[in-house]
């Protein structure tokens, strides 16, 4: 390779850089937006299988209370990932969930 190739090299490399999306983790910010996107529904339709489960088992307004917080958190975790704040979404998600597995292992009797 010459010195002119090199140099052509060089000063290609930073508009290559430009065009290609930033990666995080090995997923482009709309594949990770997609991922926690399906994550939450997927958990969406988890929490409503286990309400139900609940209410057929006993009906409490707590039951109900609890399972509809995480359903709308669900939401809102879609909502947050569908705007680009993924790790907000990711954070509210996990903090989110752990705290209805706690209120239903504790709290629910």
């Amino acid at each position: 390779m010459s010195a002119s190739d090199q140099e052509q090299t060089v000063t290609d490399s930073p508009s290559q850089q430009q065009q290609q999306p930033a990666r995080i983790g090995g997923l482009t910010p709309r594949q990770a937006r997609r991922v926690r996107i399906a994550a939450a529904s997927v958990l969406m339709v988890a929490v409503a299988a286990v309400l139900a489960v609940r209410l057929a088992s006993r009906s409490s307004v707590l039951v109900v209370g609890v399972y509809g917080l995480a359903l709308i958190l669900c939401g809102g975790v879609i909502e947050l990932s569908r705007r680009g704040r993924t790790r907000l979404g990711t954070w509210l998600l996990v903090a989110g969930l752990a705290a209805a597995v706690a209120a239903d292992a504790f709290l629910i009797p």
